[in-house]
């Protein structure tokens, strides 16, 4: 299931400092570590969302625990077989749980730098992109949503996962916002 905040725009330093006491101790701990008030919201909201899914879903209404792999992908560490994975912009925090292994990237618009592109895109990406930030966008999330499905990170292969071949069993879906500014991905293995 995919949970959505949107109108991050209006959530006030109030709002922050009332939410962040709904918080477990590492939680807001982490939240606090972000220098500018947007990262102190996206992560604050990000738990919340996750809290309110996994109550909504699982009727689970504990405070989670999160334990990372080597690559830094969480888990709860009360919960191995429930799955979920976070993304934030400033458009939107995203949440997505499930019984499987899932990946979700969120990103503004606005973005495109040329050289990132060609950092991150092989040559007929490059192509497909021109100098849209729309079909940039696009594919950063798609090849983000993967690489945080497989729970890896980054890897060398940035230019490449998104070959038939690196996408065995794995389904993308992509919506655009183009409205409210921003695109989302969602990878899942498939049966």
């Amino acid at each position: 299931m995919l949970y959505l905040k949107h109108s991050l725009t209006t959530y006030t330093e109030a709002q922050l400092q009332r939410d962040l006491q709904r918080l477990p101790q590492w939680r807001r701990e982490k939240a606090l570590r972000y220098r500018h008030f947007s990262g102190q919201a996206q992560c604050t909201l990000s738990y919340i969302l996750l809290m309110e899914a996994l109550d909504k879903e699982y009727n689970i209404t504990g405070l989670p625990t999160f334990v990372e792999n080597e690559h830094g992908k969480p888990s709860l560490q009360e919960y191995p077989d429930i799955h979920f994975n976070l993304s934030h912009c400033h458009s939107i925090v995203a949440c997505a749980v499930d019984n499987a292994p899932v990946g979700i990237d969120a990103e503004d618009l606005g973005r495109y730098s040329e050289c990132v592109a060609r950092y991150c895109m092989n040559d007929d990406e490059m192509s497909q992109i021109g100098t849209s930030d729309i079909i940039f966008t696009r594919l950063w999330t798609q090849k983000e949503a993967v690489f945080k499905l497989q729970g890896t990170g980054i890897r060398d292969n940035i230019k490449d996962i998104l070959l038939p071949q690196n996408l065995t069993n794995i389904k993308i879906m992509t919506e655009e916002h183009l409205e409210e500014g921003y695109i989302l991905s969602i990878a899942r293995y498939t049966q």
